[in-house]
């Protein structure tokens, strides 16, 4: 039990110890629990919003997702303005501009003015890294840019984030890399592939008796 404040750096106590949670600062906003309701404090402790939603995320590119009774979502500002209609049945961070909302158990897309970018239609999505994102229809993989077109269709079996310029698609058993355009550049041979950082890219082939 007991209850949750701040200090500064110099150890001054600049929240005393009241709320039943507290989470850490983002963008100069933490989120606080009282009573099973989460509210907004700014770093001098200011209560910005108060401990009555049912849950608010952390902020992310200046709005968080919030809801207010547990059922539906939508976004808010720094000032506590709902600055995007809770309508969704779940609302995620903002990632490149771009937020995952989910209504009927389809996932998509909005940017920060509200409007669907991609309408609600993929079974699951990933937040938007380098300017694309990891879609999935069935049980298949592909990849979005921005606009919502489909750069590479749900074809594959699994699939990494883009990562200098490329990504670590699998078919079947064995794992290769694709370019942003959706070209294979480098042949589906291994049994694992890790991210390309600098250059290079971690790659795996088992041994021959199937271990390793």
């Amino acid at each position: 039990n007991g209850k949750y404040g701040y200090v500064n750096k110099k150890g001054q106590l600049i929240v005393k110890p009241k709320y039943d949670s507290a989470s850490k600062f983002s963008e100069g906003i933490a989120i606080v629990e009282l009573n099973k309701r989460e509210g907004m404090i700014d770093t001098s402790g200011r209560e910005i919003v108060k401990t009555k939603y049912y849950a608010i995320h952390q902020f992310k590119e200046g709005v968080a997702s919030f809801s207010l009774t547990g059922k539906k979502w939508g976004f808010m500002d720094k000032t506590g303005k709902e600055v995007i209609k809770a309508k969704y049945d779940y609302a995620n961070d903002f990632s490149e501009g771009m937020a995952k909302v989910e209504i009927g158990g389809k996932w998509g897309y909005i940017d920060k003015s509200g409007r669907e970018v991609v309408k609600p239609k993929y079974k699951g999505v990933n937040d938007f890294k380098n300017g694309m994102a990891i879609v999935k229809i069935g049980k298949k993989y592909g990849l979005i840019d921005k606009s919502g077109k489909e750069v590479v269709k749900p074809k594959y079996d699994d699939m990494g984030n883009i990562n200098e310029g490329m990504a670590g698609v699998q078919l079947g058993n064995k794992w290769g890399f694709i370019d942003k355009t959706g070209k294979e550049v480098i042949e589906k041979k291994y049994d694992d592939v890790y991210p390309f950082l600098d250059g290079m890219a971690v790659v795996k082939i088992k041994d021959k008796d199937g271990s390793g």
